[in-house]
């Protein structure tokens, strides 16, 4: 499931600032000068193709219901839909399916989400356009007592756009897929997730109505504000950006300046559909880079930390690394190596100047949704794994999860590796290596006047979007 967020971030965040307090300030990096520079590597094209057939074959094809994990049994993700819808296209570029196929399965998803029942009844599908964060296979009804998503609405609709501007023809099926997009996009209530607060609230619940937390501050909801800026039905105040950005960390860690938050996927998820290069808001203009850039530096902090290696885990090194939110051995503590460790399970892990949630577990997906932004580190971080771990990691769909090597029990000689793969974070290692080959998923999504709008709305401008109609 996706981490979530601030509500876990901020709790670990005193002890971590003391364990940062306590020990040296660590080598300051030092960047290439040209950014995202490097040959292409035959081995991304293994990675990509296993990628895209975990959507292939393990998705739906009746609903487009995409499973949070697999083989263990799930519910449906919504957010991994929204990867999945993005990954057919893609799948059709690398000529793995037909256009038609792409567009048979993404008018069945359109389809099933539209005609699922929305309103306040707890075992419904959605209320006021947003859909819950899980869903039961194969009925699409609300699976346990799950909160309706913001976030994850906006991961869905962010695959949902896609696909209404890639399938652009004049047939039949292809205008029902635009006509179904304009359908599910404009009929969120925007503005209804507000509730009387300063910004979008993070859920919503029948029981008991909206939580207490708002998406503010820096983290993977970006494209939840775009979309909602965007919105010609329900569009939110301009204002609301500011809510946004008014919170955000900006610090130095291993000698790089950029704007905070520990686990990566925080740093990727807006950016697969989204071509920060050259953009900015007031926030970024004042700060002299991009998003872009921001994400990059990111990545190599974490490069950093794991050659510094501060705990003393198993493996960690220049090319074996990636902490974000994935899987882990279990929620335990017991010594290794004659020391006290902390294990968790499923977790949002990460590194920055005021938070550390490290365990020991790395997760593939780190690098795989990095390697846009810094293939010159994130290529053989992914080589290394794949040569290193072999098929303890690499499976019928490429990496596993996560692993982590200092978990040594019994059970676990070698240590921990996981057994399933997650839909959340199989999208971006497909989606981001198609954007490093040739920039499609942006390029494509760059059309789509929603999108544009809401980034107008946000004040951004620059490059690509100074030449949009």
């Amino acid at each position: 499931m996706i981490a979530p967020s601030k509500a876990c971030v901020v709790l670990a965040a005193a002890s971590a600032l003391f364990i940062n307090a306590c020990r040296e300030q660590p080598r300051p990096i030092v960047l290439p000068a040209n950014p995202a520079t490097a040959a292409w590597d035959p081995f991304l094209d293994s990675l990509q193709v296993r990628t895209l057939k975990f959507f292939l074959e393990t998705t739906d094809q009746t609903t487009g219901l995409a499973a949070d994990r697999w083989p263990s049994h799930s519910p449906a993700s919504i957010a991994a839909v929204g990867f999945g819808l993005t990954c057919y296209p893609i799948a059709v570029e690398r000529k793995l399916i037909t256009r038609e196929e792409a567009a048979r399965r993404t008018l069945n998803t359109l389809r099933f989400f539209y005609q699922l029942p929305q309103s306040d009844h707890p075992e419904a599908s959605g209320y006021k356009g947003f859909f819950y964060h899980f869903l039961k296979i194969p009925s699409g009804l609300r699976e346990w007592r799950c909160e309706l998503s913001t976030i994850d609405t906006a991961l869905l609709l962010s695959g949902v756009l896609f696909s209404q501007s890639y399938f652009d023809s004049a047939s039949a099926t292809e205008q029902e897929i635009r006509t179904l997009a304009d359908s599910l996009y404009l009929r969120v209530d925007w503005k209804w997730a507000m509730a009387d607060t300063n910004g979008i609230k993070t859920a919503w619940f029948p029981e008991k109505g909206f939580g207490p937390h708002i998406w503010d501050g820096y983290d993977e909801a970006m494209i939840l504000y775009f979309l909602a800026l965007g919105s010609p039905t329900h569009p939110l105040p301009e204002s609301v950006w500011r809510t946004w950005t008014k919170p955000y960390v900006w610090a130095e860690y291993y000698g790089l300046e950029f704007v905070s938050f520990g686990p990566l996927f925080g740093h990727q998820y807006s950016h697969c559909w989204i071509d920060f290069r050259g953009i900015q808001d007031e926030y970024m203009q004042a700060k002299g880079i991009d998003y872009f850039e921001n994400s990059r530096r990111a990545t190599y902090t974490q490069q950093a930390y794991a050659k510094e290696n501060p705990h003393r885990y198993r493996d960690y090194a220049e090319n074996i690394w990636g902490f974000t939110a994935c899987d882990g051995p279990k929620d335990t503590t017991f010594a290794v190596d004659r020391r006290k460790r902390q294990f968790w399970s499923y977790r949002a892990r990460g590194v920055s100047f005021d938070w550390i949630e490290d365990d020991g577990t790395i997760a593939p997906t780190a690098a795989g949704g990095s390697v846009a932004f810094a293939p010159e580190i994130c290529i053989p971080v992914l080589k290394a794994m794949r040569a290193k771990y072999d098929t303890l990691l690499w499976k019928k769909y490429g990496f596993l999860d996560s692993f982590n090597p200092t978990y040594i029990t019994p059970r676990t000689p070698n240590g921990w590796f996981d057994h399933d793969y997650l839909g959340i974070d199989q999208g971006p290692i497909a989606i981001m290596i198609e954007n490093l080959r040739n920039g499609f998923v942006w390029n494509v999504m760059k059309k789509n006047k929603y999108l544009v709008k809401g980034l107008q709305a946000a004040g951004f401008n620059g490059a690509w979007l100074e030449n949009v109609e």
